[in-house]
């Protein structure tokens, strides 16, 4: 007969006990074994549906560093189960009470269950009282015996039955015992596996009720470190384990080495003017270009990426206005500083000269995207993952409005993309730039020298908003003067990092003979003629 109420005084077991064939009864609870003669039947309790009778107990063996009086203890007993010697363990209901099934571990970790786990707690639940202070719970028995066995038996240690993947599970249904504790350690293996399912169950509590716990020394676990004489350590390990932070959220302990780090300096722009109120480029950041038909967006991009180039980052470039081809000659241009886009009688350049610029972007690596005519943002996100993955960093937009062309709803998707670009950018650490097409403004236009407001972004709300700067490029391609012309205004619309540069504007000179814009801080607009408001739009976003 079994699951019958432990006859032991000191048991307070309804349904642990059993009698076999010989007459003798044990209980899976206390440990206690009577004798035939001294064996008193009970009653079976019938308010759970119980788990079926278990080996018979032949003995309690130490393994692995665990003595046989932790076995005992801990009720982890040795037995015979079809045939083949094996270790079995009660695995409790969640709320301690009863048994809803046995574990049978037989030779070369093959495991069974005799009942049925779904309602199951925790392994060894059923030896400890609910409350106190301190409850370990691990992945496996074998680390919570040798953890008892370190602690000499008297601190309450529990085990998950089925490993990491039924951990939760498992917890939850012992969820009420467990909560009764003041602190919560979780000891899983000290893999990946165990590291995700660790942070899986801790999420079940309060923060600041659970503690993580890990194998040192390069250990999977707390039986390793057993085996490995490491008691003293075990102990440590559980007293000196960190509290639970949820992922989403950081301490302050944690960012105090990053915090009093002396702010970096990040790559430097080709203007040393920008450089002064940006302190640079830092990866994890999104840069937006904003301007008219034909103002130099493009060629202020490719020139900047071409010095990317010269100085070792590995660049990726999406132009959607151009074929592959042009892109690249357009950029060879640049890192050569001539107009290889031009018929060679005009721009004064040699095919030796154009592909010695050619290889040498070769040789660096550089990516130009090919498009075939379409701009699909899911193909793109994707391929800017796969890039970055293989070291890219630097990867230039021309243009963010190609993909909405066939948009149902432009605004929609572009602050869809506008949201994805900026955490691409901080998710894989690199650095991302974009250029928009702006909207037709009230009085000058854009291509008159116009100036440019956040409110002409296309979808100005979310590119008001996602960039860490944002600069709109100015310039008269209609004016009189030859040199008016050559000149184009960078404005800083909005700079996150410090708010100094926000309203700062370089001016930029284009050379015709090289193809290349310079700073130009000499240089002193003409006296603009006056104009009211509505020239200029609304600056609102």
């Amino acid at each position: 007969m079994s699951n019958l109420p432990c006859p032991s005084t000191e048991c307070n077991s309804s349904d642990a006990y059993s009698i076999d064939p010989r007459g003798w009864g044990h209980c899976f609870s206390c440990g206690v074994n009577i004798p035939p003669d001294n064996v008193t039947e009970a009653p079976r309790v019938t308010t759970k549906k119980q788990a079926k009778a278990p080996p018979i107990p032949d003995e309690y063996v130490g393994i692995r560093g665990i003595s046989q009086r932790t076995m005992e203890t801990m009720g982890y007993a040795t037995g015979s189960y079809q045939g083949d010697k094996a270790r079995y363990v009660l695995v409790p209901y969640g709320d301690g009470t009863g048994h809803a099934a046995t574990k049978i571990r037989l030779p070369g970790k093959d495991f069974r269950f005799i009942g049925d786990t779904k309602d199951a707690g925790l392994v060894f639940q059923n030896k400890f009282a609910s409350g106190g202070l301190k409850v370990v719970v691990t992945e496996g028995e074998y680390d919570a015996l040798a953890i008892a066995e370190a602690y000499g038996n008297k601190y309450p240690v529990v085990s998950v039955p089925n490993g990491g993947a039924g951990a939760v599970k498992s917890c939850t249904n012992a969820y009420k015992w467990l909560d009764t504790f003041k602190e919560i350690v979780i000891w899983f293996d000290n893999d990946e596996p165990g590291k995700a399912a660790a942070e899986d169950v801790s999420r079940l509590f309060n923060i600041g009720k659970v503690k993580i716990a890990t194998a040192t020394d390069g250990h999977k676990d707390a039986n390793d470190m057993l085996k490995a004489g490491k008691v003293k350590d075990i102990l440590n390990a559980i007293w000196n384990a960190a509290s639970y932070t949820p992922a989403r959220f950081v301490s302050f302990s944690s960012l105090k080495a990053e915090v009093l780090a002396d702010p970096i300096v990040g790559l430097p722009w080709i203007f040393s003017e920008m450089n002064e109120y940006t302190f640079g480029r830092r990866a994890g950041e999104c840069y937006y270009f904003g301007a008219g038909t034909g103002i130099g967006k493009t060629c202020f991009f490719t020139q900047q990426a071409a010095a990317d180039i010269k100085a070792g980052e590995k660049v990726a470039m999406f132009s959607f206005e151009q074929q592959p081809a042009e892109t690249a000659r357009r950029l060879s241009g640049k890192e050569a500083g001539k107009l290889f886009h031009i018929p060679k009688d005009e721009g004064h350049w040699t095919n030796e000269e154009l592909e010695d610029s050619f290889d040498r972007l070769d040789e660096a690596g550089a990516y130009i995207y090919k498009h075939d005519g379409q701009a699909e943002w899911g193909t793109v996100q994707q391929d800017i993952t796969l890039m970055a993955h293989q070291g890219y960093r630097h990867f230039y937009i021309d243009n963010i409005t190609s993909f909405t062309a066939n948009a149902h709803d432009e605004k929609k998707m572009l602050e869809g993309m506008c949201a994805d670009i900026a955490n691409l950018a901080k998710k894989l650490d690199i650095f991302m730039y974009v250029i928009s097409h702006l909207s037709t403004p009230k009085g000058t236009p854009h291509e008159e020298g116009g100036r440019v407001f956040i409110s002409h972004f296309k979808g100005s709300r979310a590119i008001g908003f996602w960039p860490n700067f944002l600069w709109g490029i100015e310039r008269d391609t209609q004016a009189d003067d030859a040199e008016v012309k050559l000149r184009a205004k960078l404005r800083c619309l909005k700079d996150r990092y410090t708010g100094r540069g926000t309203g700062r504007v370089t001016t930029m000179r284009f050379d015709p003979d090289t193809g290349l814009q310079h700073q130009d801080s000499t240089w002193v607009w003409p006296k603009a003629e006056q104009k009211s408001f509505d020239d200029y739009g609304n600056g609102d976003f």
